[in-house]
């Protein structure tokens, strides 16, 4: 019993740890002659080896089931979205408040829209092909350079008085505001049978002491082109430059916030979803002070 009680000093277990680790009489290192280690090592070597092999086989065999053009799953995005331009956030929505007599509150708005006009340049749009039909632009095959398919040009220009070329203020200097819609990207979407979907922009909640809303749209009527559409996805058409339309709104009253509504009116485009409020139309607030 006092032998079990016994203590080991340090020396004794250091020795014991060194006996472990190698054992000159039986040739164990850790427990285990160098032959059982080769071999417990080749066992593990080729587990993880078949283990590999049966995840790239099975990474293999999906990759082979799954389009690269196409989405499997597009239920969720029965009607496109709608985003503006300038998109200012507040705790609410888009809140676009300024002062036409003090130009720090609507520069940056100016330069917001500048910035992201800039992709639609000549130079940004030279791989694209000019498109002056009314129509659909269907693509059976891969025609384009590097196996894609072809994008048509939206040049600047068609938004007129909104382009920040004629006016590089967009009219927010004098109160009448330009803004730019666009409408999000769903693969093979089409928006209607043989119309063209537009734009119309009308005040959300009647203003007893202002007349209806006065847009001019760019291009006229507020239309986008049916020959940018269908969109076959980014890996096809890398090149591709959504349709815009310009809204420049010219009775906005002054002092005086109001709700503005942009809807885009086409037969398979919904703007009636409680769960989605940027579904088929963008809602924003909008106070121009003088």
């Amino acid at each position: 019993m006092a032998a079990l009680q016994e203590k080991k000093t340090c020396s004794q277990r250091m020795e014991e740890f060194q006996h472990y680790c190698w054992n000159p009489d039986t040739g164990q290192m850790l427990g285990r002659t160098l032959s059982r280690w080769v071999w417990i090592s080749l066992y593990y070597v080729g587990f993880y080896v078949v283990m590999t092999g049966l995840f790239a086989l099975c990474i293999y065999t999906l990759m082979q089931t799954i389009d690269p053009y196409t989405p499997d799953y597009q239920d969720q995005l029965k009607s496109p979205g709608v985003t503006l331009r300038p998109d200012v956030y507040g705790d609410k929505g888009l809140q676009i408040f300024y002062n036409v007599s003090d130009n720090r509150t609507w520069t940056d708005l100016t330069h917001m829209l500048h910035e992201f006009l800039a992709a639609y340049s000549p130079a940004a749009q030279k791989a694209n092909i000019n498109c002056p039909w009314e129509r659909y632009y269907f693509q059976e095959g891969f025609d384009a350079p590097n196996h894609t398919k072809f994008s048509c040009k939206f040049p600047v220009d068609m938004l007129q008085n909104c382009s920040g070329l004629t006016d590089p203020n967009f009219g927010f200097e004098e109160g009448k505001p330009c803004f730019i819609i666009k409408m999000n990207r769903i693969v093979n979407f089409l928006p209607s049978n043989s119309t063209a979907p537009r734009v119309d922009c009308t005040f959300l909640e009647d203003h007893k002491d202002s007349p209806p809303l006065e847009v001019e749209y760019y291009p006229p009527n507020g239309t986008f082109s049916l020959h940018y559409f269908p969109y076959y996805g980014k890996k096809a058409q890398p090149q591709y430059k959504n349709p815009l339309v310009a809204a420049k709104f010219l009775n906005i009253p002054k002092n005086t916030e109001v709700v503005i509504v942009c809807k885009i009116l086409a037969e398979y485009v919904t703007f009636d979803n409680p769960h989605d409020p940027y579904e088929g139309k963008v809602e924003f607030k909008l106070k121009i002070q003088k």
